[in-house]
C-alpha cells in the first residue's frame, strides 16, 4: 500500500538557538523531484544573517569547549535516541525533497543515529599524552583541545548522513559549528539539527544557514571566527574551497567526487557479486559518491556478468518514493537528466553497447531508467567523468596487473570494490588500488566505526572511525618545571 505524503514544512535558519527567517525575508523554492512541483520554501541567509551566526558560534564555542567530554557524550546519546524516535516522521520529509524511497530514507536516518552514538563514545577518548622529561621536576603533557568554530558544507544526495558526520564530530570534540546545508533538501537536515536543539545543546553551539552556496562559503571560510572547514561535494568546488581555506591557514576536510572501480574476477561468486553490486549501484538512483561505476570484469565471465546485471537493472521498479514496491526514486535534480543523456550518447558513439535504459521516464518528475553500458572504451567520457546517476559501465580485463592499472588510471581515489575467491588477488587489490576505501566480497563501507574518505582528487581526511574526531582537535603542549 502506498504511503501518503506528509505536509512539507518550510525551513528556517537556526541562529543562536532561535529558529528564524532571514532578516531580508528572502526565501528559496523547494521542489519535489518526483512531481516537479514547489512544495515549500527555505530561508535565504545573507551577510547580516551570517554575521549573527558567526557571533553565535564564537559565543557557543566558549561555552561548549568548556564542557567535559563526559557531559558531551551523555548529551549526544540523548540526541541519538531522539533521532531514532523521530525517524518515522522525518523519513517522509526526506523522501518529499530528495526522492529516495521512504524505507531508504528511514535507513539513512537510523544510520545517522548510529553515527551520533559512535562519536558520543569518541568524545570520551580524546586522549592526550604524557611525555617522559629529560630532567627531574619537569612534566611534559600534550592535550587534545577543540580546534574552534567549524563551517560545514553538505550536499543534497544524503541530507541527513552528510550533515551528521560533520556535526557529530564537531560536537564530540567540543567545537561549535555553522552548517550550510543543501537548499534542494533543507527540511530533513533541519529536523536532524532540531534533535540536537531539543536534546538541550546550548544556544550558539549549532547553527544552520542556507542561501547562495558560493556567497556563504566565500564569506565564512576567510572569516577569523572560523578555524576549520569540512566540505562534501564535487572535486572542482572542493579544490576551490580548499585553496581558499589554505590562504587563511584553516584546517579542512575534503570528501570529493569518485569514479569507483568494481572488479569481478572469474573465480568470484559471480551471481553473488552481481546481486550485491546492482543493489549498491542503483541505491539512491546512483547519486552516491562511493557508488560503483566502472565495472571491470574478467573476460571469461564478462558476458555472463553483463547479461545478469542487465536483467537486474530491467527488473528495478522506478517511481515515486511513496509508492509501494518502488526500489529507485527520481534523480534529485532535473539538470542531471541532460548530463546523463550526453554521457550515454557519447559512450554509444564511441562503440559502447546500450544494454538497457538510457532515457528519461515520462515527462513529469526526474525519473531515469536504470542503465547498463557494455564494452565502453577508455576514450568515452563516462569512463573518465563521474556520472552520478543510475548508470553502470562495463569493460573486460585479462590479468590482475591490467585491472589494477585501469582502476588507478583516473585521478579519483575514493571507493573501490572487488570480488574474488583468491587470497592473493585480495591481498594485491587491497594494497595496490589507489583508493581511500576498498571493500572485497561484500559491502563494508561507511559504517560509523571505519574510516571514510579518499585520496588523490577525491579529497583528504576521514569522516569515520577512530581518526575522524582528530580533524576537530588541535594538540597543545604544556611543560612545567616544579620550583
Amino acid at each position: 500500500m502506498s504511503q501518503t505524503a506528509p505536509r512539507y514544512p518550510d525551513t528556517q535558519l537556526l541562529i543562536n538557538g532561535e529558529w528564524r527567517n532571514a532578516q531580508s525575508g528572502r526565501t528559496i523554492d523547494v521542489f519535489n523531484p518526483a512531481t516537479g512541483e514547489v512544495i515549500g520554501k527555505v530561508a535565504h541567509a545573507e551577510k547580516v544573517d551570517l554575521d549573527a551566526a558567526l557571533d553565535a558560534a564564537a559565543k557557543g564555542f566558549k561555552i561548549w569547549s568548556a564542557s567535559s567530554p563526559f557531559d558531551r557524550s551523555k548529551f549526544m546519546r540523548r540526541a541519538a535516541d531522539l533521532l531514532r524516535e523521530r525517524a518515522d516522521a522525518i523519513a517522509p520529509i526526506l523522501t518529499l525533497e530528495q526522492g529516495k524511497p521512504v524505507a531508504e530514507a528511514k535507513g539513512e536516518i537510523l544510520a545517522g543515529a548510529d553515527i551520533i552514538d559512535w562519536f558520543a563514545e569518541e568524545a570520551r577518548r580524546t586522549y592526550g599524552q604524557i611525555i617522559p622529561a629529560r630532567a627531574v621536576g619537569v612534566s611534559q603533557m600534550a592535550f587534545k583541545l577543540p580546534v574552534g568554530p567549524v563551517a560545514a558544507f553538505t550536499p543534497w544526495n544524503f541530507p541527513i548522513n552528510q550533515v551528521v558526520r560533520k556535526l557529530s564530530a564537531a560536537i564530540a570534540a567540543g567545537c561549535s559549528i555553522i552548517v550550510k546545508a543543501p537548499e534542494e533538501t533543507p527540511a530533513s537536515p533541519a529536523e536532524l539539527i532540531r534533535v540536537f536543539v531539543d536534546a538541550g545543546i546550548p544556544a550558539g553551539v549549532v547553527n544552520l544557514v542556507y542561501g547562495v552556496p558560493s556567497e556563504i562559503s566565500e564569506y565564512l571560510i576567510p572569516h577569523p571566527v572560523i578555524r576549520k572547514i569540512s566540505f562534501t561535494g564535487s572535486t572542482p568546488i572542493g579544490k576551490m574551497l580548499a585553496g581558499l581555506a589554505s590562504q587563511h591557514m584553516k584546517l579542512s576536510t575534503m570528501e570529493l567526487g569518485g569514479h569507483a572501480p568494481a572488479i569481478i574476477f572469474d573465480d568470484a561468486d559471480v551471481e553473488g557479486a552481481v546481486k550485491t553490486l546492482a543493489m549498491s549501484k542503483f541505491r539512491n538512483a546512483g547519486q552516491v559518491c562511493v557508488s560503483p561505476t566502472r565495472f571491470l570484469v574478467q573476460e571469461n565471465v564478462y558476458e555472463q556478468v553483463v547479461e545478469s546485471f542487465t536483467e537486474k537493472a530491467k527488473a528495478i521498479k522506478v517511481g515515486n518514493g511513496f509508492d509501494e514496491g518502488v526500489q529507485m526514486g527520481p534523480l534529485a535534480n532535473e539538470r542531471r537528466i541532460p548530463a546523463l543523456e550526453s554521457l550515454i550518447q557519447d559512450a554509444v558513439d564511441n562503440g559502447a553497447r546500450l544494454m538497457t535504459g538510457g532515457r528519461r521516464i515520462g515527462n513529469v518528475g526526474n525519473f531515469f531508467e536504470p542503465t547498463v553500458l557494455a564494452d565502453a572504451p577508455k576514450t568515452a567520457r563516462i569512463m573518465n567523468e563521474e556520472p552520478f546517476g543510475p548508470v553502470a559501465v562495463f569493460s573486460s580485463f585479462k590479468t590482475l596487473d591490467e585491472v589494477i592499472d585501469e582502476a588507478n588510471r583516473l585521478p579519483f581515489g575514493l571507493a573501490s570494490y572487488a570480488f574474488t575467491r583468491s587470497a592473493e588477488n585480495a591481498r594485491e587489490l587491497g594494497m595496490r588500488i589507489e583508493a581511500g576505501m576498498t571493500t572485497i566480497n561484500h559491502l563494508g563501507l561507511a559504517l560509523p566505526e571505519v574510516p571514510f574518505g579518499g585520496i588523490k582528487d577525491s579529497g583528504y581526511g576521514t569522516e569515520g572511525g577512530s581518526e575522524a574526531i582528530n580533524a576537530y582537535l588541535t594538540t597543545k603542549f604544556v611543560t612545567h618545571l616544579v620550583i
